[in-house]
């Protein structure tokens, strides 16, 4: 199997693309491992289906990729330490991640990527919403994009929003020392491979400009949080068991719908090593 064998559908305008013609149960080849990589920077997000995969194999593609790290509240799996379970069970309301964000911010080094593999999905909802922030970026004013360059963002794992959906998973699996996170990034980062520039700050993390106030910052970082997500920089993709989606986190954001109360979803994560933002 060679790259001539991928094919690749556009699922927006602005991100997201479904790749067919791979099979992730053997190590890919270098031209298709290059292929792969090369449709994902194009695309920021890109979705593979029918990928039933052990954990050995969902891990050796992460390492095709890049390299996983941990995750810093929550433990992996039996055996695989880099591999974290995201889920809602039947009884709970609340669901993992379930604000926009990008993964990690308040990390001096955040993730370059994540890559999510359905394993259990419910039979309606719990579709995931991705939004590219290289179009958010460009649709803004000049005035703006001059502004936004001189700006660091403070992010911090302690923002109320974004820790509250952890509780369930941290109270079944979480590690035993708990502690904070914060650290600055810049408001406008420079993408390292792409050279694309890209907002980045989320709701999820982000609570102040740095050298603000959170009551200075806050209406410039509200009206950029609802800019984040219209709906021409998204796309949506809905799971069945056994799709992996990969996704850019330099330059997306996403969304988990909480839309399926009383069903069950269940689905393994990893992180790839980042490097430091850096702005322009």
């Amino acid at each position: 199997m060679n790259a001539a064998a991928i094919r690749v559908a556009r699922l927006a305008g602005a991100v997201g693309a479904e790749i067919s013609g791979i099979d992730l149960r053997e190590p890919l080849p270098a031209e298709q491992r290059a292929a792969v990589r090369r449709i994902w920077l194009e695309n920021g997000v890109v979705f593979l289906r029918d990928q039933q995969l052990t954990p050995d194999q969902f891990m050796a593609f992460a390492q095709a990729i890049g390299t996983p790290v941990e995750y810093p509240f929550v433990n992996g799996i039996a055996g695989y330490p880099k591999i974290i379970e995201v889920k809602k069970l039947e009884h709970e309301k609340v669901n993992f991640g379930g604000v926009w964000h990008t993964d990690t911010a308040y990390l001096e080094r955040p993730p370059m990527a994540t890559l999510l593999l359905a394993r259990e999905v419910p039979p309606q909802g719990g579709d995931t919403m991705f939004a590219s922030q290289v179009a958010a970026y460009e649709a803004l004013s000049e005035g703006m994009k001059r502004l936004l360059a001189t700006l660091g963002c403070v992010n911090t794992s302690d923002k109320a929003d974004a820790s509250r959906t952890r509780e369930d998973r941290i109270a079944e699996g979480g590690r035993s020392e708990r502690r904070s996170y914060e650290a600055v990034h810049p408001a406008v980062r420079v993408h390292p491979e792409t050279g694309q520039r890209t907002l980045y700050m989320n709701a999820g993390h982000t609570v102040r400009f740095a050298g603000m106030t959170e009551a200075e910052s806050a209406p410039l970082l509200d009206f950029l949080f609802e800019h984040q997500k219209k709906e021409e920089f998204t796309c949506r993709f809905r799971w069945q068991a056994g799709s992996l989606a990969l996704w850019d986190n330099r330059c997306v954001q996403h969304y988990p719908i909480n839309d399926y109360h009383g069903h069950r979803r269940v689905m393994h994560r990893i992180t790839l090593a980042g490097d430091v933002p850096r702005g322009p």
